[in-house]
């Protein structure tokens, strides 16, 4: 069998980019409240278990062999590229998909965030810019650039399953947040709340979405 996990065991390339991924996150997502923690707890685990595996050791790819019989002629880190028997072509395809996925839903998340800093600044209803196309695009962003990262580009057994489990954290946080904001703006914000969705945008509006986040050229 032909084994092509030569990057594993590299825990300080693992390491450094845990370090900056958690910078980042905790940096953006200032998290205050305990489901502000519990969301971004969710999301500092999905970040230690994707690189830990990514760079460190391939532990989903270690107990699908193991446990499960997994056995092909090339074995490799990446588990789409392993499953499909597609090679280094496949861990490639999944590669770039997978950090399309991420630069784009990250673009989208810094706008959302600049767009709503600016409306706390002015004391003002977000409705405008990427506001105008979902509810929270903050975390409309993050979900993209999680699913790219962790089930397109790199998916393991602890970021596919953590995956939806921060969607419902981050699903209950929103719900939470904007009962906080009627009871700031009153009656404006459920009129707004009935024409937008609140993270998906409606049929057509995805390019609107990427083209007001300044992460396509327009």
């Amino acid at each position: 069998m032909e084994r092509g996990i030569e990057h594993s065991g590299a825990w300080a390339l693992a390491l450094i980019f845990i370090v900056i991924a958690s910078w980042l996150l905790y940096k953006y997502l200032a998290p205050k409240t305990w489901r502000e923690w519990t969301g971004a707890g969710l999301i500092q685990a999905f970040i230690i278990a994707l690189y830990a595996e990514m760079y460190g050791f391939p532990l989903t790819i270690y107990l699908l062999v193991r446990f499960f019989g997994l056995d092909r002629t090339y074995l490799n880190a990446n588990l789409w590229s392993t499953l499909l028997g597609v090679g280094e072509t496949g861990m490639m395809i999944s590669m770039i998909a997978g950090y399309i996925l991420l630069f784009l839903g990250f673009g989208i998340f810094l706008q959302g965030w600049r767009e709503l800093y600016k409306a706390h600044q002015e004391n003002r209803l977000a409705t405008s810019g990427l506001y105008s196309i979902v509810r929270h695009p903050q975390y409309t962003g993050l979900f993209i650039a999680l699913f790219g990262e962790g089930v397109v580009h790199w998916p393991t057994l602890f970021s596919v399953g953590l995956f939806p489990i921060i969607i419902y954290a981050y699903y209950r946080l929103a719900r939470k947040e904007e009962q906080k904001t009627i009871e700031k703006f009153g009656e404006a914000y459920p009129e707004y709340k009935q024409n937008v969705p609140m993270f998906i945008p409606v049929k057509g509006k995805w390019q609107q979405l990427f083209e007001r986040s300044n992460v396509t050229p327009n």
